[in-house]
């Protein structure tokens, strides 16, 4: 008996692992590509830095790279959850790890920002889109009864064991450079799809059912409209066009217009995707997953995770490399900080408190993720960051987004019959992904339109301002950085010292407040999130095994 086939022999009915026997090696694959797609976003935050020095990244263009790969994850993942269902969950695993290998080497030979962003990272983003479906497909399949629930456990456990991976590729990026760091993350990557061949055989069925390619194109156009316009608010403008917009709509900001299309495409797709399912009996966008408060609870939950996540990653890691002055060893030091407790939680609330309900962790969770936020906030000082404000809301972020995670899959999981379950992957990522790319793009507008607004306020009102440099300032999207920074940003700008040091002061402060502010409305976001929690029920039933659709099964030829 090989690795390969252990867990299939030792299964019992319906391919669930005998009674007291829990499939290791299927669940540390899986962990393994789950902590790379979150290594790859830590890689990320390490290299602003870098990527400034080398590539004259600005703050727009780091938080679009941020951006980029949620985006094309969040457009593309649903389609990959139906990919898994028609061709295979292995299938689409193994591909989707190559994808992402090819993306890291993008990323490190990138000549540019541009293909930094448009190649890299779209490419990382697509192979996620197959990749991290195929994780949460998996699990139902594998894992039934209580082993699911510590299996989907596991899988959050994950985004903690993932805190190993930033300080890790830190010491590589301070050691070897950014470019290495990358092509690690390559090699990462090509060996999750190797270890791909060790996962036992799962039968598949799902040859026979039609691919939903106008789901697709209506679910990545809607996604990317609203993305786009949320993230271009800081570059474009609320209401009034900034000197950045690429074009008006009726005289305003195209940021609001690019939003309201996007949310317009999407009720199409509802409708449309309502016809698929009567149709051919299986879709992009199911009917359960929309009619099923629990489901929908459930899905919130992932998207607040990591909205919450997103949110660490525009506003933490960049204002403590670019203001604060910290290293990317310091900063990866923070992700053991947050990892270890989300490792705890995610891994140990399911074993531990296996009868505690649901609702009451998810409520628990988004309280301490909110409270991690305010934390966050007050740990902001005019010139740089309080450390031990900084890792005390840390490790309370890590106890919130280990706390919702060992549930949340889990939840979906238990009000859908089993195909549907697998196939909620597919949309658990795409809310994964769009919550990290709104937490991205909404709070980096609310960072980078708060600074700039804030300076061209206060400097109209100052006396000591010129009326020249009001002006070039009106030309200016001012980035987060430090006092150094902004200055080197007013070079070309003709003006007294002493001009210059009430602008430095005045963009210290708009700095400040605008990231207070920006946390403050995190944190407003995920208590949001309560609100859904009524609909989370007990998990008094494992629905697992009771389908007769003819999903896949592990432990079988194929």
């Amino acid at each position: 008996m090989n690795a390969a086939t252990a867990p299939a022999a030792s299964t019992g009915p319906a391919g669930a692992p005998a009674k007291g026997r829990f499939s290791v090696l299927p669940i540390i694959i899986l962990i393994l590509a789950q902590m790379g797609a979150s290594g790859d976003n830590g890689a990320l935050s390490l290299a602003t830095s870098a990527l400034t020095d080398q590539l004259g990244a600005t703050t727009s263009d780091i938080q679009l790279a941020n951006m980029i790969y949620p985006l094309v994850g969040g457009a593309f993942m649903v389609a990959g959850g139906l990919l898994g269902t028609i061709f295979g969950w292995k299938r689409s695993f193994r591909v989707g790890a190559l994808v992402c290998a090819a993306g890291e080497v993008a990323l490190a030979l990138a000549p540019s920002m541009a293909v930094f962003i448009w190649v890299g990272r779209v490419l990382v983003g697509l192979g996620a889109s197959l990749l991290i479906p195929s994780v949460l497909g998996l699990v139902p399949l594998i894992y039934r009864g209580a082993d699911r629930a510590v299996a989907f456990g596991c899988i959050g456990a994950a985004s903690g064991l993932s805190a190993l991976l930033p300080l890790a590729l830190g010491v590589v990026m301070e050691a070897a450079g950014m470019r290495v760091t990358f092509m690690v993350l390559a090699v990462y990557f090509a060996a999750v799809a190797a270890l791909s061949w060790l996962l036992p055989r799962i039968e598949h069925t799902g040859g026979g059912l039609r691919f939903d390619g106008a789901g697709v194109a209506l679910a990545a156009v809607g996604l990317f409209l609203v993305l786009i316009g949320l993230s271009g608010i800081s570059s474009w403008g609320l209401i009034a066009p900034f000197p950045g917009a690429p074009f008006t709509v009726f005289g305003i900001s195209p940021a609001l217009p690019a939003v309201a299309c996007g949310i317009a495409v999407l009720a199409v797709l509802v409708r449309v995707e309502r016809g698929v399912e009567a149709r051919h009996g299986i879709a992009l966008l199911p009917r359960s997953f929309l009619e099923t408060p629990q489901v929908l609870a459930g899905l919130a939950a992932n998207a607040i995770t990591f909205f919450f996540m997103g949110a660490q990653s525009i506003l933490m890691a960049p204002y403590l490399q670019l203001v604060a002055g910290w290293t990317p060893i310091e900063v990866g030091v923070i992700s053991i900080v947050t990892g270890v407790p989300t490792f705890a939680c995610a891994l140990g609330i399911p074993k531990l408190a296996p009868r505690a309900h649901p609702r009451h962790i998810v409520q628990l969770g988004y309280l301490a993720m909110a409270a991690a936020l305010g934390i966050m906030a007050l740990s902001v000082t005019l010139d740089g960051a309080s450390a031990e404000g900084v890792f005390i809301g840390a490790f309370v972020a890590g106890v919130g987004a280990g706390t919702v995670s060992s549930q949340a899959s889990n939840i979906v999981a238990l009000a859908l019959p089993e195909r549907a379950a697998a196939q909620s992957g597919g949309i658990q990522s795409t809310m994964r992904n769009v919550g990290q790319a709104v937490g991205v793009a909404l709070l980096g507008a609310v960072l980078i339109f708060g600074i700039t607004t804030t300076v061209r306020a206060k400097a109209d009102a100052d006396p000591q301002i010129s009326s020249e440099v009001r002006e070039r300032l009106g030309d200016m999207t001012i980035d987060l950085g430090s006092n150094g920074s902004f200055e080197k940003q007013l070079s070309g700008v003709e003006m007294g010292d002493a001009e210059r040091d009430a602008l430095v002061g005045i963009e210290s402060r708009a700095r400040f407040t605008s990231t207070r502010a920006a946390y403050a409305v995190g944190a407003l976001v995920v208590l949001l999130g309560l609100a859904t929690t009524p609909a989370i029920k007990g998990a008094s039933a494992d629905r697992s095994g009771s389908s007769g659709d003819g999903a896949d099964r592990p432990g079988s030829a194929g």
